[in-house]
């Protein structure tokens, strides 16, 4: 039966093409690991994430903030806020992306190095 299962996946277009990223969760360590001495980039923006734990956004100018690894989540920083926003990660392959609360609130981004 799990044969029949998995052959069946691969008849389904654009399974065999990679067509269908397969997101998977990350854990905290897998987080640390994604993130640690890379930099992303967004739709219309970058990001550098130091080991540090501070981190370079540049949206047309630069904002620096913070970064760190909390229960399996990605959270930020960004002054003059004290407040830390989470969010859960997930990866297919070079594609990264951050899950917010709302179901709307997904960011995705590439490997930029």
């Amino acid at each position: 039966m799990r044969q029949a299962i998995y052959a069946l996946v691969l008849l389904l277009p654009g399974a065999a093409l990679g067509e269908e990223a397969v997101w998977q969760k990350l854990s905290g360590a897998q987080i640390t690991a994604a993130l640690t001495g890379r930099a992303l980039q967004y739709d219309t923006a970058w990001q550098d994430f130091r080991a540090s734990g501070r981190t370079l956004y540049h949206a047309g100018r630069d904002s620096w903030g913070y970064w760190r690894v909390e229960a399996d989540q990605y959270c930020s920083m960004w002054p003059p806020s004290d407040l830390w926003a989470c969010y859960a990660m997930e990866r297919a392959g070079d594609r990264l992306r951050f899950i917010g609360i709302g179901a709307d609130d997904v960011t995705e981004a590439t490997y930029r190095d």
